[in-house]
């Protein structure tokens, strides 16, 4: 298991970490560990593990994220 943390601009209160369990719930291929204001850290089985479709999915919600360095 592949485990990676996305960082995520624009999260301010609970709604937004609520928004953000939605959308990566979504993602196949993607266990959702965490999210909290700024950061969700995540699991996945697949190698390599879809971080492309994890940020696409926060984007159609309204969130800009990256891999976390």
């Amino acid at each position: 298991m592949a485990e990676f943390t996305l960082q995520i601009d624009g999260m301010h209160c609970g709604s937004c970490v609520k928004r953000v369990t939605q959308a990566l719930t979504a993602v196949e291929g993607v266990v959702v560990n965490e999210v909290r204001v700024g950061a969700a850290r995540l699991t996945s089985s697949q190698n390599p593990a879809p971080v492309d479709l994890a940020v696409a999915a926060l984007a159609k919600v309204g969130f800009t994220a990256h891999l976390e360095a």
